[in-house]
Formats: structure tokens, C-alpha cells, sequence
């Protein structure tokens, strides 16, 4: 890898780390919006991972075609960055709008059709954690000593270049530091572009030339153009998404008869224990989420429950999902600075199936109802 192309690369990681903190840090509303589901830190993350799993398929066929052997390695990260790829859109779930499987509504916290959300968030965190410094730092580490460098060769074990490594060590430091709230997202697509400049480092490498020798080197044009499609890509589904999706009046209706029943479940929960509120000031459950870490039995058995008589899918009313199959949610919000002011909602995402409310208020095409509203 080439100075300038290791420059470049390094810049050009940083510079997405630095853009997401400032953001995070004086603009904290632009933040909270691409943040979100479907938002362009998400859809770019998505096609760091799709296109670097792209190249490393097409680097791994023209290293059968060189050694006659199963590039078994590139293969392996081919089918990892796509499995990455789907996850982080939960496998098309909002962009369609299908139900998942019982077995992910009950044991996935995000009530999505995605794997690693199933496992604790100590085992994903320590496998995370694994693949930045493994894949990231101790292979090209290792990959620098002359004898285990011709076995990894022998092996066909193409590792990241040493000068990747600062871009990656990166990563972990925000991973590990999480300077801001929800840091983990930036952290993915920061190992997204690196997984995605180390496959086209990779596949410039196998390629080529029109000479004896192969081309080795990377251009510092041809890793700045891929961040930038990448980014691009991402900015644009963000875009897409934020209009809303064709729904019909009968969905909405839907929607909004359910939010209202399950704002008559908390104040009817409320009045029975003698409180104004059931709910803890900057609570932000999805409804199903804390029906169960609160042991809300009532939820499962009041106004928004009897809606099963009047059509209400079980299954839905089970997870409380909403009618494009995206979880309810239930928000408390207490102001720092005025003890007088807090806002309670129940809501959807709506017919876009993402969040576009805010802190304290339903907004967007979000289909809710207010459980309490104090200016």
C-alpha cells in the first residue's frame, strides 16, 4: 500500500468519526436523525459492508483463478461483511414490512429479524471488540514477521495492511471510550470503511497488470471515490425513507385507535397503584420491552388487548407491534432544568417505519397519544 493511499485512507476514516463528533456535539438534533433507523449513518454502514463484500467475492474468484485452490479466507470474509450487511438492515425487515419470526419478536430486544441482537450485549460486545483488533491490528501484525507472512501466503490468507492499523486501533478507542451516546453506531461504520478499503487493497493486489508484475497499490483516487459512493448511498436511502411510504387510511386508523388504547392501558395502570404515572422520568421502552422488565401484566390484558376481539392479530397484540409490523413505544421525558415540565407518550413509527419524534413530542407521520404533556 502506497503512502499517499495509506493517508488517504486513514483521512478519510478520521474525518467520519470527526464529522459525527462534532455533530453529536453541537448539533445534537441532526445527530439524533441520522442515527436512526433507516438514517445515513445506518444505510452507509450497510454499504460499507455490501460492497466490501462484493470485492472481497470478486478478489476471491480471481485468486482461484491464480492458485487453483478454494480461496476459502476471502470467501469467508465475502459471506462475513454480507451477513454484517444484512443484520445492520435487519435482513429488509422495515423496508418491507413483514412480520419476523415468534422466536425473534420474543427474544429480540428490538423485536427484529436480526441474529446478533438475540445474544447478551457482553457477548457482542466482546465479539466486536475481537473482530476490530483481530481482523484490524493482530493480522497485519502478525502478517509483518517475514516466516508467519509466507505461511499466511501459503495459506491464502490475504491480511489488511499494517498501514490500516491506526484507522482500526481508532475504532476500538471510540468503542472502548464511547464519548458520545450511542458511539457503537459510528464505530460500525468506521469498521465498515475499513473492511471496505482492506478488500479493495486486496483486489488491487490480485489484479492484473498489463506488464510481467501484478499491480499492487491502491490509489489514493480509488479509496476516496469508494468513501464517497458509500456515503453518498447512504445519504440518499436516508433521504428516500424520510418520505412517507404509501399507507392505507384503514392502517392509520388502526394505528391510532391502538396508541389511543394503550395510552388508556397506562392511565387506567396509573390510577389503579395511586400514582400520576407509572412510567420513570427518561424512560424509553419499546412497549413490549417494558411490559416485561416491569412486570406490567395489565398491558397484556386491558383496552389495547381487547382489541383482539375487534380484529386485532394476536400475534401483534402479543409483541405490541403496530400495523407495518414495527414495535409501539413509550417515551418519558422529564426536563433537567424544569421539574414542572415532562412529556409521556405512547407511539408508532407510522407507515414510514422510522422515529421522527422527538424527545418530547409526536411528530412526522409517528402515530401516537399523549399519556401526559406539561409545558
Amino acid at each position: 500500500m502506497g503512502r499517499a493511499a495509506a493517508v488517504t485512507a486513514n483521512a478519510l476514516i478520521a474525518s467520519v468519526a470527526a464529522y459525527v463528533a462534532m455533530v453529536a456535539t453541537w448539533y445534537p438534533e441532526t445527530y439524533y436523525a441520522i442515527l436512526q433507523e433507516d438514517g445515513s449513518l445506518e444505510w452507509s454502514t450497510f454499504w460499507a459492508f455490501a460492497v466490501a463484500s462484493t470485492i472481497n467475492a470478486v478478489a476471491a474468484f480471481r485468486q482461484a483463478k491464480d492458485t487453483r485452490r478454494i480461496p476459502w479466507f476471502l470467501l469467508g470474509l465475502a459471506l462475513f461483511c454480507f451477513f454484517v450487511a444484512m443484520e445492520e438492515i435487519s435482513w429488509g425487515q422495515r423496508l418491507i414490512g413483514y412480520r419476523p419470526p415468534r422466536y425473534f419478536l420474543a427474544h429480540n430486544f428490538q423485536q427484529e429479524l436480526n441474529i446478533h441482537n438475540v445474544f447478551s450485549t457482553h457477548v457482542r460486545i466482546i465479539t466486536l471488540k475481537a473482530v476490530i483488533l483481530g481482523y484490524g491490528a493482530l493480522l497485519p501484525l502478525v502478517n509483518m514477521a517475514p516466516p508467519l507472512h509466507c505461511r499466511l501466503e501459503r495459506s491464502r490468507v490475504i491480511s489488511p495492511p499494517a498501514a490500516l492499523i491506526p484507522s482500526f486501533v481508532l475504532t476500538y478507542a471510540l468503542y472502548e471510550w464511547y464519548p458520545w451516546k450511542y458511539t457503537g453506531e459510528t464505530v460500525e461504520l468506521l469498521l465498515g470503511l475499513g473492511f471496505l478499503f482492506a478488500s479493495i487493497i486486496a483486489l488491487c493486489g490480485l489484479s492484473p497488470s498489463s506488464g510481467r508484475e501484478r499491480q499492487p497499490l491502491a490509489t489514493p483516487l480509488s479509496l476516496a471515490g469508494a468513501w464517497a459512493v458509500v456515503l453518498a448511498l447512504g445519504f440518499l436511502n436516508a433521504s428516500h425513507a424520510h418520505r412517507e411510504r404509501q399507507a392505507s387510511s384503514e392502517y392509520l386508523g388502526f394505528a391510532d385507535a391502538e396508541a389511543k388504547a394503550l395510552r388508556q392501558d397506562f392511565v387506567t395502570m396509573a390510577r389503579a397503584s395511586r400514582k400520576k404515572l407509572i412510567t420513570r422520568c427518561n424512560l424509553h421502552n419499546r412497549v413490549y420491552t417494558y411490559k416485561k422488565n416491569y412486570r406490567r401484566r395489565y398491558l397484556a390484558e386491558g383496552v389495547y388487548a381487547g382489541l383482539v376481539d375487534k380484529g386485532l392479530a394476536a400475534e401483534r397484540a402479543e409483541f405490541f407491534l403496530d400495523p407495518w409490523h414495527s414495535p409501539y413505544w413509550i417515551r418519558d421525558y422529564c426536563d433537567p432544568d424544569d421539574t414542572r415540565s415532562r412529556s409521556v407518550f405512547v407511539y408508532s413509527f407510522g407507515p414510514n417505519r422510522r422515529r421522527d419524534s422527538s424527545a418530547t413530542e409526536i411528530r412526522g407521520d409517528d402515530i401516537g397519544a399523549y399519556v401526559l404533556k406539561k409545558p
